[in-house]
């Protein structure tokens, strides 16, 4: 199947243009730069607490960001998967050279096979950092 990772330049190019203004609609639909924001409350460590004091704050400190970490994931499977499935279908499709209104025409295999291969390819995740990065900047 072809994708970003294995097309032409020139295609390359043009196929950027529709995902990236595709990744602006499902960024703000799916609210997941604001999920990300969600941090838990920590405890800082100082310099004054003693090793035990400080060893045991450290740890609750990792306990409660991975419990973060994991209901913000959770939050962004809700809100990509249950809460907005036709705007991260409609991206899935341009990913991989598909017109949005056929993406149902390929089985789901076909679509993960691409997703690894772009995700294998540097240039490829290059362009989905950038696509973050300007997201973050709200360009």
């Amino acid at each position: 199947m072809k994708n970003l990772a294995n097309c032409k330049p020139s295609e390359f190019l043009k196929q950027t243009s529709l995902i990236r203004k595709s990744v602006q609609k499902w960024l703000k639909a799916t609210d997941i730069m604001n999920i990300r924001k969600n941090l838990p409350d920590i405890e800082i460590v100082t310099p004054d607490m003693d090793a035990e004091t400080a060893e045991k704050t450290a740890s609750e400190n990792r306990r409660k960001t991975e419990e973060q970490m994991n209901r913000n994931f959770s939050a962004i499977l809700d809100a990509v998967l249950d809460e907005h499935p036709e705007e991260t279908l409609e991206l899935l499709a341009l990913l991989c050279f598909i017109e949005p209104k056929e993406v149902d025409e390929h089985p789901m295999n076909e679509y993960i096979g691409a997703i690894n291969e772009m995700l294998s390819d540097r240039a490829v995740i290059g362009f989905f950092t950038s696509l973050a990065q300007l997201g973050l900047m709200n360009i």
